[in-house]
């Protein structure tokens, strides 16, 4: 397999269409009926029994038959959904899915029995967008909302089988609807049952479904689309794999939104590794790595299965094993667990037009994982076959080669591995590290390791941060703008011995930082060309990429800001339009970062505040327009305000001279 990630650019958009009707495709069971025959662990206790409102026993919560107690308690089938985002006005896809599901589910429950056969849901259950559903509110957008998750939980109720649903990153975004995050949760939970976020299910002998659950939107400190697990989660997850060791037997598969850092699986670098919303917890480097360190830790976990990418299933490396052949590379470290991205049902959600649904097929040998092909009236493959060798090792069998259509002409991501060709230098070499001899291209890729631990590279013309345990790409660290035509270089950077300026306000004594915390050598990252260097400090917690995109709530007000300036320039400033006005209104951000200590500039050079060199072009650029027609090209522009600054022409000719011209004149030699 391919130790190249490929990545898609385009999202397919969705159509307008007709106003919102309530559907009523799905003639679903009543809410209590639809929830009665749920097998959950709670607080790691396992309920095998309940009674229903009429007060009969039953096992795992159905009435129990004379044939059930035949069937093999180990085999179990679970068909698993990807992003649904539903938009009411555009059922067909999903009720074309339902039928294919269904179908499967009728036959599963013929060979493993009603107990052993469960449907997931991996989350974002309604679109982003308004969907014409609320006419006191044209702009609201649906997902979140009360009536999207009871939209959703009428389809997902409608599979004749149980449910288990998580929440993804746009299943808290009701924000006109609720103020909250815990307010929208509790309707989330309330609309499809759930007591908790996470669920879990004993869908067959020893053999657990977990999901882990989003729970974060409005207070997430960046993205609102990083899929965050809150800490409780976690601590239960952790305390679940504690009491089910692989060693008593017990397998388990969990589910999440997004895919956990060191997964493996294709990933969008375009899209969700740039705005730090790719893996579970993100923006968290501890709690981003918590899972996969979880993962080689308790054996139990068998597969994971995400979402999040609205990428098919048509790649090998949607799918990744605990181990690959050695000659792809060194042994991926992801303990006894098989990574599975799931696509998506309606056409208007798929980036690469695929339409797919995964299905879960477990025995006590083994497991396959399958895919749910809705664009071929919902036929069944085979994609992998894991077989178990004991508890705690099993051995994985892609069953065909990669059937991604024009897959050469995709946008490939190149994922570094310990020692391969990319690999430039680390922590124990010289104190200078040249490591781009030629000008940055797209074609450029090279990676290095700071003495600190941290990894960083080069790749499609843009640096890039890697985890320094799982070599997962985590964020941008410089944008292909910045560095393009330009060259990388590593130098130290610590002090042979102590200097204190006194001269420099709030410098004093500073070159002595106290570094004892820190054994590694202090280097610095330079970006370099025949115009100068450029600095790459790190974030304050260490890390190099940029955490540049907030919550969405934020910026939903900064934009009101914005829209409210633009108003106030067309009535105060001499604009005669919308958008010259729009060209005229900036925005500043805080915390500005200088390596001054005292504060004596809010401005950021050449945005807020005018940079020298920017003056002088505006200059010559009102001289030009003065003295040549406007049909000039925009080529001629610059290579007359060029040869204005070289050589003062227009200040000897004799065509007629403005204030201006004049002041300018008088500066150049």
């Amino acid at each position: 397999m391919s130790t190249l990630a490929v990545v898609f650019l385009s999202l397919l958009a969705a159509t307008p269409s007709a106003a919102f009707v309530q559907p009523t495709l799905f003639s679903s069971t009543s809410a209590t009926a639809r929830f009665a025959s749920k097998k959950e662990v709670t607080n790691g206790e396992v309920t095998n029994t309940k009674k229903d409102t009429n007060g009969e026993v039953t096992v795992n919560g159905n009435a129990a038959t004379n044939g059930e107690a035949s069937k093999d308690p180990y085999s179990f089938i679970v068909p698993i959904l990807g992003d649904l985002h539903i938009d009411p006005r555009k059922m067909e896809d999903y009720s074309i899915g339902r039928e294919h599901v269904t179908s499967i589910i009728k036959d599963a429950k013929s060979k493993v029995g009603n107990d052993n056969v469960a449907l997931v849901s991996l989350g974002d259950l309604g679109e982003s967008k308004n969907c014409d559903h609320n006419p006191d509110n044209p702009f609201e957008l649906f997902a979140g909302t009360s009536k999207c998750h009871t939209i959703a939980a009428d389809f997902l109720g409608s599979f004749d089988v149980p449910y288990e649903v998580i929440g993804g990153n746009h299943d808290l975004e009701g924000i006109d609807e609720f103020d909250s995050d815990a307010r929208n949760l509790r309707n989330f939970l309330k609309c499809h049952g759930k007591e908790t976020p996470q669920f879990c299910r004993e869908i067959a002998e020893k053999t657990l479904l977990v999901g882990l659950c989003s729970t974060i939107f409005r207070e997430a400190t960046y993205t609102s689309h990083e899929v965050i697990i809150d800490d409780e989660q976690i601590r239960w997850f952790e305390d679940l794999l504690k009491s089910r060791p692989a060693e008593d037997g017990w397998k388990i598969f969990v589910f999440s939104h997004a895919p956990p850092n060191g997964s493996g699986i294709r990933i969008i670098q375009e899209n969700h590794v740039v705005n730090g919303c790719c893996w579970l917890n993100h923006s968290s480097e501890k709690n981003c790595r918590k899972f996969i360190e979880l993962v080689r830790e308790h054996r139990c976990i068998k597969g994971w299965f995400s979402g999040h990418f609205h990428l098919g299933q048509d790649y090998q490396d949607s799918i990744t094993f605990p181990t690959i052949d050695p000659s792809e590379g060194p042994y991926p470290n992801r303990g006894s667990c098989v990574f599975a991205q799931t696509s998506v049902m309606r056409a208007g959600t798929s980036r690469d037009g695929r339409q797919q649904s995964r299905l879960l097929r477990g025995t006590k040998d083994g497991f396959e994982i399958c895919t749910i092909d809705h664009k071929n009236d919902g036929k069944v493959r085979v994609d992998a076959t894991i077989t178990y060798r004991d508890d705690n090792h099993e051995v994985g069998v892609y069953a065909h080669e990669d059937e991604a259509y024009e897959h050469d002409n995709y946008f490939k991501v190149y994922q570094p591995q310990v020692d391969d060709h990319a690999y430039v230098c680390g922590a124990e070499d010289e104190e200078l590290c040249m490591l781009t001899p030629d000008p940055i291209t797209d074609e450029t890729v090279a990676w290095w390791k700071l003495s600190c631990g941290r990894v960083l590279g080069i790749v499609n013309g843009m640096m890039l941060e890697f985890d320094k345990s799982t070599l997962a790409p985590l964020g941008l660290v410089m944008s292909h703008d910045e560095l393009s035509g330009k060259q990388v270089a590593i130098i130290d950077s610590g002090l042979e011995e102590c200097m204190i300026n006194f001269e420099e306000d709030g410098m004093d004594g500073a070159d002595c930082a106290d570094t004892e915390q820190d054994d590694s050598r202090e280097q610095a990252v330079l970006v370099f060309d025949d115009d100068g260097v450029t600095v790459v400090q790190p974030n304050d917690d260490g890390s190099y990429w940029r955490k540049i995109v907030r919550n969405k709530i934020a910026r939903m007000k900064e934009r009101r800001r914005e829209k409210a300036a633009v108003e106030f320039a067309q009535m105060f400033l001499p604009v005669r339009t919308e958008e010259e006005a729009k060209q005229k209104t900036l925005s500043t951000w805080g915390p500005y970062t200088t390596t001054s200590g005292v504060a004596k500039s809010t401005g950021v050079e050449g945005i807020t505040k005018k940079t020298k060199e920017l003056n002088e072009w505006r200059d010559l650029h009102f001289l030009f327009n003065l003295n040549h027609p406007p049909s000039k090209s925009s080529s001629l522009l610059f290579e007359s305000a060029a040869l204005v600054k070289r050589t003062g022409r227009h200040c000897r000719d004799d065509t007629p001279t403005h204030e201006l011209i004049q002041r300018r004149c008088s500066k150049l030699p």
